[in-house]
C-alpha cells in the first residue's frame, strides 16, 4: 500500500485549509444493540426513543450513488458504520453495491462485534475487505458498565475469531479509553492479542456530541499509554500506512505485532483530516464534531442529477473550515450547546 496519498486538483476539492478529500464513512443505520455512556446512554436512549423513520435511511442504491460521486471526487477508502451497522438487514446488498465501484482501493466496516459470528462469511461474501471491532475491556463487569449493560465479551471475542477465519483482517480492535473506567483493564486486553495479527488502537476520550458528560481529566494521554505500554513490551515508531491515517503506529520490538494511539484530544491531527461523513438520513458532514450538516438525500430524492449533486459535495468540502480539535487544545473553542451526536454519523 502506497505511504502518500495525492488528489488531483481537477477531481478533488480542496477545503480552506488546502486539504483533499479521501475518505468517506458512510453511517448506515442510527441505530444500536449497545448504550456505551460515551455515545448513547441508556437514560437518553431508552425504549421509547424515537430514532429515525427507516424510510429517511438512504437505501442501498442512493449509498452507492452517492459512494460514486465521492470516489469520483477522490475518495479511495470507505468504511461502513453505524449506530450497529449489523442491525441493519440490507448490509450485504449495501456492501455487494460498493465493492466494485472503480478507483475504491478499500471498503473496510466498524462493529460491536456481537453479531458479527453469524454475518462474517456473508459480509466477505459480499465484499467486505476488513474489519474493526469495538472492545473497550476484556472485564465483563467493566465491559458491561461500558456497554449499557448489552451484549457479552464472549460474543464479540467469538466474532473476532469468525472474521479471522474468513479471512476480513487485518482486524483492528478499538478501545476507547476513560480513565477510572477501563484504563486499569488496557495491559490484560493488550497482552490477550498481542501476536495474533490483530491491531489494537487506543482512542483517547473525546468530547463527540453532547451527552457524554465530557471532561479533560476522564482523558488518558496517548503518551501515558505508550509509556505504560512500553515499560511492559518495548516499542519502536512505525511508519504510516497513508496520509491523512489517524492512529500513530507503534510495533512490538519482540515482533508481537502493532499498536496504534489514536489522539484527538493530546495530539490532534486536523491539519491532516481528509475524511468526510455520510449520516444514515443522507446529511453530509465534514467533521466528526459538527453541529450541522448538508442533506444529500433530499436533492436525489427530488430528482438532482449527478453534476449536482457533485457540485454540491464540492461546494460542500470547499467551504470547510474545521479544526475543531486544534482549537480545543488551545483551549480557545467554544463548544456548541448542540453537536450532531456520533450515532449518527459514524465515529
Amino acid at each position: 500500500m502506497s505511504t502518500t496519498q495525492t488528489w488531483p486538483e481537477e477531481r478533488a476539492p480542496r477545503d480552506q485549509f488546502g486539504r483533499g478529500l479521501g475518505d468517506l464513512r458512510i453511517s448506515v443505520i442510527d441505530r444500536c444493540n449497545f448504550r456505551c455512556p460515551y455515545c448513547m446512554p441508556e437514560e437518553v436512549y431508552g425504549a421509547d426513543h424515537a430514532f429515525l423513520n427507516r424510510k429517511a435511511w438512504l437505501t442501498p442504491g442512493e449509498i452507492r450513488r452517492l459512494a460514486h460521486l465521492f470516489v469520483q471526487l477522490g475518495v479511495d477508502k470507505i468504511r461502513i458504520t453505524g449506530g450497529e451497522p449489523l442491525l441493519r438487514k440490507d448490509i450485504g446488498r449495501i456492501l455487494a453495491h460498493l465493492k466494485d465501484l472503480p478507483g475504491l482501493r478499500d471498503l473496510a466496516l466498524t462493529t460491536n462485534g456481537t453479531r458479527l459470528a453469524s454475518q462474517a462469511k456473508a459480509l466477505r461474501d459480499a465484499g467486505l475487505s476488513r474489519v474493526t471491532v469495538s472492545l473497550d475491556s476484556l472485564d465483563p463487569a467493566v465491559f458491561a458498565a461500558m456497554s449499557g449493560g448489552r451484549g457479552r465479551v464472549e460474543e464479540v471475542l467469538e466474532g473476532i475469531d469468525a472474521a479471522t477465519a474468513v479471512g476480513l483482517a487485518p482486524i483492528k480492535i478499538n478501545v476507547v479509553v476513560q480513565r477510572g473506567r477501563n484504563d486499569h483493564t488496557v495491559l490484560p486486553l493488550l497482552e490477550h492479542f498481542r501476536g495474533s495479527g490483530h491491531i489494537v488502537r487506543f482512542i483517547e476520550f473525546m468530547d463527540v456530541g453532547t451527552l457524554n458528560r465530557w471532561q479533560l481529566d476522564q482523558v488518558v494521554s496517548s503518551r501515558d499509554l505508550r509509556d505504560q505500554i512500553h515499560a511492559r513490551w518495548p516499542l519502536s515508531p512505525l511508519d504510516k500506512n497513508y496520509r491523512g491515517e489517524v492512529a500513530t503506529r507503534y510495533g512490538f520490538d519482540d515482533g508481537q505485532g502493532e499498536v496504534g494511539f489514536i489522539s484527538s484530544v493530546s495530539e490532534p491531527f486536523c491539519g491532516d483530516c481528509h475524511r468526510a461523513r455520510l449520516a444514515a438520513d443522507g446529511t453530509l458532514y465534514t467533521c466528526l464534531f459538527s453541529d450541522t450538516g448538508v442533506s444529500l438525500r433530499d436533492p436525489i430524492r427530488a430528482g438532482a442529477s449527478d453534476a449536482e449533486l457533485i457540485g454540491l459535495i464540492q461546494r460542500t468540502w470547499r467551504g470547510r473550515t474545521d479544526r475543531y480539535s486544534e482549537l480545543r487544545r488551545g483551549d480557545t473553542v467554544e463548544r456548541p450547546l448542540r453537536r450532531v451526536e456520533m450515532y449518527r454519523m459514524g465515529g
